[in-house]
Order: structure tokens, then C-alpha cells, then sequence
């Protein structure tokens, strides 16, 4: 038997996830502010856009989605050698773009790239092997966010004119990730809570049209920005997609499930992303709207929110714990909602900017580095029921 920490995907990945969220903003505020001497290779604010993209968001979706495989499709999780090789191939990635300015960029380029693709082919093989084909849409959406990183180097090797194409398209990219699971796990835990507690499931209602619906104008706003067409045309389509979105969190009526931290931290992150879609819709008729105050909120408000929800239910459940939030729980969820507030009123001007990046950055390296150290027990050893995993 191997180490309990290479049992699962889950295990390395969300470990990695929180220590990399914690680590890379530290260093990206000192450097900003300070002046820390990091070979970023780079403008410090486009290499912090990419490793919050391209580094720390895949960690987390890499330990969500390889663990989700294995109840979607019955198959053995990856784990031993070739879980600890994928692990590896992530940090390379990291090291490479934290040396970026030692390196040749061509160099850099082709070491951080090499992950996404790896995943997609991997996953891909897996749904294929087992005949899991609703899925393969999320294979689909990885090789995109290939894509989007590819185009990031591109413009950073100066082949690419634009500077916003890599990051506005994985920006879109992950908003649509997370409309699409968050809206299929937030309703059906939910429900499941209100059976287990003698509740009535059916106040949790999911419509399959609305559901499509909202997915459809999520993903439609991709093609729209990446062709760059008129800003109008983007601006409707996510207030359409806020609108569709807003009436399934309605619906999910989180306001049962108030009592229960593991729930209402889903439906908070799901919030985060109707508000993130009207804060980019109302950007054209609202001066005081940044382009960034929408990029924050689904990066640092519903990115953030949702990986720390997700990362502290499947750890418990998928450790043969009950679920049940551990200290400090709470203290992790607070702070990742301040991280995302704070960040978000600083992009708007609502508070002063240097103070509240600070005071953010301060919120979200307290949030994953409490996570790191609250669940380094329960993700390093074996389950607490004895079953592989």
C-alpha cells in the first residue's frame, strides 16, 4: 500500500491548491509593494493573472474532477506513481514560472503548458474507457483552457498582439466550469440534507430548461468576447446569463439549509458568480465599473468561495469522516468571503486600493493557509472507516 497522501487525486491536490493560493499571493504582495526580488520574468500583475488562472485553479479543478471520475464511471482513482508523475508535472509548471526571468521564455512557455493537456488527454481516456460520455463536455472545456494558456504565452512571447485574449477566454472558461458543477452538486446536496434531517427535499426545485438555459448564455459569452465584437453584445449576454443564473439560485432556496456551513458556503460561492456576471454586464453603462471588478469577483469572490467549499466536503466525506465542518471551519469560509469583498470594493474604488489588496490578501492567505493546516491530517492519513482511498 502506498502513502495515504497518493491514495486519491484529492488528497495532493487540494493540499497543493492551499498552499499555492497562500504562497503565491504572499509573494506576489510583497513583490508588488516591496519591491522582493522574484525572477517573475514578467509584468508581476499578468504573472499573478496567470498563476491564479493557470496554476492555482487547476490544482483544484485536477483534484475535484479525478475524484469525481471515480463515482461517475466506477473506475480505480489515480493514484501511487502516476498520481504523484501528474503532481509533479503541475509543479514543474510552477517552478518554471517562478524562474521565468532565469529561463528562456520558450523554455517556460513549454513546461507550464504541458499540463492542461496531459489532464484532458487523461481524463478524456478514462470517460471514454467507461463509456461516461455526458462528461466528456468538461474534457472539452479543459482543452479550451489549454488553449487559453497557450494564447497567454503567445501574447507574452510577443507572437499575439492582444494582451487580454488567454485571460479573458479563462475567465469565461471557469465561470462556465463552475455553472455547470456547482449548479449540478449545490441543489442535490441541498436536497440530500433536508432528507437526512427530516425536511422537506422538494423545496429544492431544479428546472431542466433553465438549467440548459443557463449554461447555454454562460458559454455563449465565450465565443462573443474572444471574437472581440461589439461590447454591447457581450454586456447583454451576461446580464441574460446573471438573470438565468439568479432565478436557479432562487429556486435552490439556500435559505433552508442557513444552519448548515458545508451548504450555505456553495450557494455564497454560486451568489458570487450572479454577481460577478452583473457587475460585467452593467460595465458599458456604469463608469464606475472597472473591467477588473468583474474579473475579481469570479476570481477571488466565486472561484475562491466555491474551491473552499468544495475542498472542505469532499476531504471529510471522501476520507470516510462525517461531515461535519472542523474548527476553524467557519473562520476559513469568513475570510475567503472577506478576501473576495475586499478585493472587489478595492477594483471598484469603494475603499481605498493599496489598504484593501492588502486587507484581501491578508483574508485569503489566512483562509487557504488555515485550510492547509486544518486538513494536512485528515488528506496525509489513511481513511478513518479503513477503506482505500
Amino acid at each position: 500500500m502506498g502513502a495515504p497522501l497518493l491514495a486519491s487525486p484529492f488528497r495532493p491536490f487540494f493540499l497543493a491548491t492551499a498552499i499555492y493560493a497562500a504562497a503565491t499571493i504572499f509573494a506576489w504582495i510583497g513583490h508588488l509593494f516591496t519591491g522582493w526580488p522574484i525572477p517573475l520574468g514578467e509584468n508581476p500583475v499578468r504573472w499573478h493573472a496567470h498563476e491564479m488562472l493557470f496554476g492555482f485553479l487547476p490544482a483544484a479543478i485536477t483534484g475535484f474532477l479525478l475524484t469525481a471520475m471515480t463515482n461517475w464511471t466506477g473506475a480505480l482513482p489515480l493514484r501511487d506513481r502516476g498520481l504523484l508523475a501528474l503532481v509533479m508535472l503541475w509543479l514543474a509548471g510552477r517552478v518554471a514560472m517562478w524562474c521565468a526571468g532565469w529561463w528562456p521564455a520558450w523554455s517556460v512557455a513549454a513546461i507550464d503548458i504541458a499540463y492542461l493537456p496531459v489532464l484532458a488527454l487523461y481524463a478524456g481516456g478514462v470517460l471514454l474507457r467507461y463509456g461516461n460520455r455526458r462528461n466528456l463536455f468538461l474534457v472539452g472545456v479543459l482543452g479550451l483552457f489549454a488553449l487559453a494558456n497557450v494564447l497567454f504565452h503567445l501574447q507574452s512571447l510577443d507572437v499575439v498582439e492582444s494582451t487580454v485574449l488567454g485571460e479573458r477566454m479563462a475567465m469565461n472558461l471557469i465561470t462556465l466550469l463552475m455553472v455547470v458543477i456547482a449548479g449540478r452538486i449545490t441543489p442535490a446536496f441541498t436536497g440530500n440534507w433536508l432528507s437526512m434531517h427530516g425536511l422537506d427535499p422538494t423545496v429544492v426545485q431544479t428546472v431542466p430548461a433553465l438549467d440548459r438555459a443557463a449554461i447555454a448564455a454562460t458559454a455563449l459569452m465565450i465565443p462573443i468576447d474572444f471574437a472581440v465584437g461589439p461590447v454591447l453584445t457581450g454586456s447583454l449576454m451576461a446580464l441574460l446569463a446573471c438573470a438565468l443564473n439568479g432565478a436557479r439560485l432562487v429556486l435552490w432556496g439556500g435559505w433552508h439549509i442557513r444552519h448548515e456551513p458545508l451548504l450555505w458556503i456553495l450557494h455564497l460561492g454560486y451568489a458570487w458568480i450572479v454577481l460577478a456576471l452583473l457587475l460585467k454586464g452593467l460595465q458599458p453603462f456604469t463608469a464606475g465599473i472597472p473591467p477588473t471588478a468583474w474579473l475579481h469577483a469570479i476570481g477571488a469572490g466565486a472561484a475562491g468561495t466555491l474551491i473552499m467549499g468544495v475542498m472542505t466536503r469532499v476531504s471529510l466525506g471522501h476520507t470516510g469522516r462525517c461531515l461535519a465542518l472542523p474548527r476553524f471551519g467557519v473562520t476559513m469560509y469568513v475570510a475567503v468571503l472577506a478576501a473576495g469583498t475586499l478585493r472587489v470594493a478595492a477594483a471598484i474604488g469603494a475603499i481605498d486600493y493599496r489598504a484593501g489588496l492588502t486587507a484581501s490578501a491578508v483574508a485569503w492567505i489566512a483562509a487557504f493557509a488555515l485550510f492547509a493546516a486544518v486538513y494536512w491530517p485528515i488528506l496525509s492519513r489513511p481513511r478513518a472507516d479503513g477503506r482505500p482511498g
